[in-house]
């Protein structure tokens, strides 16, 4: 693929220039001790956090030939998205301990001088409320309900997605150099790809839960909605991947406002709130799903895409401590109605899009009436 194909849309390039332009007038460079190539890096961050929407709109363009999930802005293979949703404990997760490395690590465009990687920048000239590079896993292959893994590191993703995304919004209509090293956003090879567990939490009654991503609290998808819980799939320490176990993790800290650090000698079987959670799983109460998985078109995140049925008693005596804001933004409960909240990530839209197609499957008392 290459730049000149990708500028296809020239009335979509110059709305991102002028949208750019108009960014850059609100903001300076007076910034007592950042150099200018530090502040003009700081301010397309800005422009990143602050048109994240718009630009994956302008992301996805670039792409048109490229499988969509669910007719939504996210990216996919052939065989990515099953025809029905697949019971949790039907996903089989191999592990590859030695993977051959990405083509491309730790990119350096665009980055001011004196910084190595994206999240060397990040940390130093913008940094989120949490940043840290624990250990992740990174998805090698993908034929569902198989997934291959291996070892990464949280900053891996950080170092190729976000720099993607900084050189987009930087871009006034000419090249693309890192989008065109890395080509085929849904080639595994050519990147670490760090999936997320992207959940669709639904309540037997037809409400599911939604989430406000706060900018100044995130690293990524600032300013969108999004479904919950989620979460970059990694472990607690060396444990082998367990996607339900994760995903707990992010309903505790997410929806309940936990701590993230479990501390010492943590043993997640023992955990008063896993044990009910994972019991109301096994007696039926709770019902979790796979439903796909696909790439954001701006930053390559990858999303393990889920859903949740949560019967209503079940979630009240789970969930009645709901918190309004937690540690990434604002929660509430919305009507599952088919409708998709504006703006949204691209992996929030596939997981209520694909939710909606299987309804009679996730809900069938309430696709009844």
């Amino acid at each position: 693929m290459t730049t000149g194909s990708l500028f296809v849309d020239l009335r979509r390039v110059a709305l991102m220039e002028r949208s750019i332009r108009a960014t850059r007038r609100k903001s300076t460079n007076s910034v007592a001790g950042v150099r200018e190539d530090e502040a003009r890096w700081r301010e397309l961050r800005g422009v990143l956090d602050g048109g994240r929407g718009w630009l994956g709109e302008a992301a996805g363009a670039l792409y048109p030939d490229v499988p969509r999930v669910a007719g939504t802005a996210l990216l996919c293979r052939d065989g990515w998205v099953p025809d029905v949703p697949v019971p949790l404990a039907g996903v089989r997760l191999e592990w590859e301990a030695r993977a051959v490395p990405p083509a491309v690590v730790d990119p350096p465009d665009g980055l001011p001088s004196g910084y190595r990687t994206y999240a060397d920048a990040m940390a130093a000239l913008a940094p989120p409320r949490v940043f840290e590079n624990r250990p992740a896993y990174r998805l090698l292959a993908a034929a569902p309900p198989v997934l291959r893994l291996g070892p990464a590191r949280y900053f891996d993703g950080v170092n190729v997605g976000e720099a993607v995304a900084h050189e987009l919004a930087a871009c006034e209509g000419g090249g693309l150099p890192l989008r065109d090293r890395i080509g085929d956003p849904c080639d595994l090879s050519r990147r670490a790809a760090l999936p997320a567990i992207t959940t669709v939490t639904l309540t037997a009654s037809g409400s599911y839960v939604l989430h406000w991503r706060d900018p100044a609290k995130v690293a990524h998808a600032g300013g969108l909605h999004q479904v919950m819980p989620v979460g970059v799939f990694q472990p607690l320490g060396g444990e082998p991947p367990d996607m339900w176990e994760c995903m707990v993790r992010e309903y505790a800290e997410e929806l309940l406002g936990m701590d993230e650090h479990y501390g010492e000698g943590f043993v997640q079987a023992e955990w008063p709130f896993h044990r009910e959670m994972t019991a109301a799983r096994d007696g039926g109460r709770v019902r979790p799903y796979f439903l796909g998985l696909g790439v954001d078109p701006l930053t390559f995140a990858l999303d393990l895409l889920t859903a949740v049925v949560i019967d209503d008693d079940v979630f009240r005596d789970l969930f009645g401590g709901l918190v309004a804001v937690n540690a990434e933004g604002e929660v509430s409960l919305a009507p599952f109605d088919g409708t998709v909240p504006q703006p949204v990530q691209p992996a929030g839209a596939a997981a209520l899009a694909l939710a909606w197609r299987h309804r009679r499957t996730l809900l069938p008392a309430l696709s009844s009436r």
